[in-house]
């Protein structure tokens, strides 16, 4: 077994532009990447469709940060429906379990089921620092799913005051969400820019909704669809 990679290594590295990948699932070195284009969605610019804000707003899913960071991953790692492998190895896996163990990598998670029997259905994870979050991988088991975590993750990141969400890759199903693509210097300057501490953690985030929501009588699902909808 390959040691992991220690967290300040990985946070400099982040700091840098920089972010580990393998080859494959089961390869367990890894290479470091600098894309020469960077993709991100500007925060309060996430694109959220009427329909995907009404499944929001119904609360289709419950919503937990850092429930199972390590089952988030595991799912994540596992080979698409195309057959595609996955470049999330063994060694990356448990580098970044160490990087949330310090606080520097989060889960946001969609569970559904009866009480006492609800499964994680769809999820996606990062790394955050100053007030710079990277996504770095999502998966989803119902419909839907992947897209709701998205969009709660930018609502919780915009309201701790992030001021910067790293998606790297630029694909077509990241567009029709709101992601744009920069080149590298940009974002270098932009990460620059995002230096100094963010007024709230991703978790601390979820709990303030949650007690606003009891505040008002509303529904946490209720304030998130309002907020992406108001600014997208």
């Amino acid at each position: 077994m390959l040691p992991i990679v220690p967290p300040p290594i990985l946070i400099s590295a982040y700091r840098q532009g920089l972010f580990p990948m393998a080859e494959s699932r089961r390869d367990q070195d890894i290479f470091w990447v600098e894309p020469r284009e960077r993709a991100i969605i500007p925060i309060g610019e996430f694109h959220c469709s009427r329909s995907l804000a009404r499944t929001i707003r119904r609360e289709v899913f419950e919503i937990r940060v850092d429930s199972d960071f390590a089952g988030t991953v595991l799912a994540c790692a596992q080979p698409r429906a195309t057959g595609e492998d996955t470049w999330i190895s063994g060694r990356i896996a448990a580098s970044y379990q160490r990087l949330q163990e310090v606080g520097h990598a989060h889960s946001l998670e969609c569970w559904q089921g009866p009480e006492g029997e609800q499964e994680l259905v769809g999820g996606v994870y990062g790394v955050a620092f100053d007030r710079v979050f990277c996504g770095e991988s999502m998966f989803s088991r119902r419909d839907n799913a992947s897209k709701v975590a998205l969009g709660w993750l930018l609502a919780l990141l915009q309201r701790a005051g992030c001021q910067l969400f790293d998606c790297q890759f630029m694909t077509g199903h990241l567009a029709s969400l709101g992601a744009i693509p920069i080149p590298q210097a940009e974002y270098l300057e932009r990460l620059e820019a995002a230096r100094g501490e963010q007024r709230l953690s991703l978790p601390q985030a979820l709990a303030e909704v949650q007690r606003e929501a009891l505040a008002y009588s509303s529904s946490p699902g209720k304030l998130i669809a309002h907020s992406l909808t108001q600014t997208s």
